[in-house]
């Protein structure tokens, strides 16, 4: 009969079930933010597209990358 005190016994069986806990979320968060990495990645000629659009190149430089990406 378990009398749960402070030497093992019951609680020890709780401190194995809150490292477990732990660990399955810790597990769970990890392959979250995988899948969202994956996700969000933009391909070289999106980030291309995505620059001419906002300005940073002109379009001399568009097409000349887009050409050297299009190879």
């Amino acid at each position: 009969m378990h009398d749960f005190n402070f030497s093992g016994g019951g609680w020890m069986m709780f401190f194995w079930l809150f490292i477990i806990i732990v660990l399955v979320l810790f597990v769970m968060q990890a392959l979250k933010n995988s899948g969202q990495n994956n996700q969000n990645k933009e391909t070289p000629m999106e980030i291309l597209k995505r620059r001419y659009a906002n300005g940073e190149i002109d379009e001399e430089e568009f097409n000349k990358r887009k050409k050297e990406l299009l190879k």
